[in-house]
């Protein structure tokens, strides 16, 4: 094997002692043959703690089993499995990593359900797999992901670890689990998760961001429910992916926010005389991610309804007071995306209606915001460059008034979570609710939360 070897930080002391990492990862003989394996981590892992595990799982087994060494990563999609192996491969680079993806017959989808486990051609895989324990190099499929077909074959050289990395979503199905030495599996969250897939199918398949959730909605999602979490049951090491995808986001925006009283005329006097002057009413629908809590959430989904047209926004906030700043992808997006999101499990939270004089140019924005739900108005000053948001801001004499939350964090903290507002027609429509039959805004939206999610779980 590779004189890979773990880094020193999993190593406190010279001498052994229980919590170590490397003592958690215990060898154990298979029942079914002489092969051994690892004695299943019961506790799951971090990311980083999960990489220094299994780098040291693949250097035990390699040293006690003979022959080459089966590894299987297994996850969601969007959990963080390539970025797992990636990482393996950066620090382990004599192992060679097979990606499942490629096995994707494409002669073989289904209304256009890419998750489906029917859809992997298990036989060249496996002949692969059969392949490389024999000693021998292989042809490795190659798919593409934007004309859904494979395109050709490279070779992959037997590696002289003697360690083989599967990677994908079925990982560690049936058909393959017999063969694993290590079975690993890779989860985050339905958020973070979403998220995630998202991004990465608008880069890899030029997939629009409505199109992709509803395929999250409609197959992905239960397909994983049905097929992938009972596999990621039987790994051996379990490890949570909480990366966050919003730390990776450029040119965020930065804002200052006052209930100070500021007049148009000061508005003006300040912005230069190329500025525009719009109104706008705006609903923000809050969409609570699976098991968070509704008082301490800070990566709400938001819907925006302005002008009869729906955005959504992916976004979380960070607080560097006085500054709010928000890293935030948009896209447009039709109401009917509101359901598959909570058949997902997402809930909404809360329903901010807001009326807005805007004054804007290509540098900053200022905007006095009246919101029905806290009674009040605000102000607020909004752009890219941090330094100049705060000058606009001083000009106006905002200085030493600013509240740094956002308007969800505010309903937060004055306990107005429950508090909904009138709903839009076309929300009503599209959740087929009826006045008649509640008696307020939260009730019917908790009662077609419940409607949605009872629906996906009964298909």
């Amino acid at each position: 094997m590779a004189q890979d070897t773990v880094p020193n930080a999993e190593i406190e002391s010279p001498r052994r002692r229980s919590g170590l990492l490397r003592d958690q990862v215990q060898l154990v003989k298979r029942k079914d043959s002489d092969r051994y394996e690892i004695a299943p981590i019961q506790d799951p892992l971090s990311f980083e703690k999960g990489f220094f595990v299994v780098v040291r799982a693949c250097q035990l087994l390699a040293q006690k089993n003979e022959g080459m060494v089966l590894v299987g990563v297994a996850g969601p999609s969007g959990a963080g499995k390539t970025v797992f192996t990636e990482k393996i491969l950066n620090f382990m680079p004599s192992v060679a990593i097979i990606n499942m993806d490629n096995y994707n017959d494409a002669t073989r989808i289904i209304d256009g359900n890419f998750d489906d486990p029917r859809l992997t051609d298990y036989d060249t895989l496996l002949e692969n797999i059969r392949g490389l324990k024999a000693g021998s190099p292989v042809q490795i499929p190659i798919y593409d992901f934007k004309s859904s077909s494979r395109i050709g074959y490279r070779t992959l050289e037997v590696p002289s670890s003697r360690i083989v990395i599967i990677e994908g979503i079925y990982a560690l199905s049936g058909k393959l689990r017999p063969l694993l030495d290590l079975r690993v599996s890779v989860t985050g969250g339905v958020h973070f998760d979403l998220v995630k897939r998202v991004l990465r199918d608008i880069q890899r398949a030029g997939q629009e961001p409505e199109e992709i959730i509803h395929q999250i909605s409609e197959t992905v999602y239960p397909m994983y429910k049905a097929f992938i979490e009972p596999d990621l049951q039987t790994a051996h090491i379990k490890i949570i992916n909480k990366f966050n995808p919003f730390s990776g986001f450029q040119n965020p925006t930065y804002i200052l926010k006052s209930t100070r009283p500021v007049t148009v005329d000061q508005i003006k006097a300040v912005l230069s005389e190329d500025y525009r002057e719009t109104t706008e009413e705006t609903y923000d629908i809050y969409l609570l991610p699976p098991g968070e809590d509704p008082e301490a959430c800070q990566s709400y989904l938001r819907m925006r309804n302005r002008d009869g047209k729906y955005n959504l926004m992916f976004e979380e906030w960070v607080t560097d007071s006085p500054f709010i700043i928000s890293p935030r992808i948009t896209f447009e997006v039709s109401v009917r995306l509101l359901g598959g999101l909570m058949a997902l499990g997402y809930t909404i939270a809360s329903i901010l209606k807001r009326s807005s004089h805007v004054f804007s140019n290509d540098k900053i924005c200022v905007k006095t915001d009246w919101l029905e739900q806290l009674n009040r108005k605000y102000v607020q000053v909004q752009g890219r460059d941090r330094l100049y948001v705060k000058y606009v801001a001083e000009e106006l004499g905002l200085d030493g008034s600013y509240v740094p939350r956002t308007y969800i964090e505010q309903i937060q903290l004055e306990k107005l979570i429950n508090d909904v507002m009138a709903l839009p027609d076309d929300l009503k429509t599209k959740l087929s609710i009826d006045d008649d039959l509640v008696s307020s805004p939260k009730e019917a939206l908790s009662r077609a939360s419940a409607d949605r999610r009872m629906k996906f779980l009964n298909r």
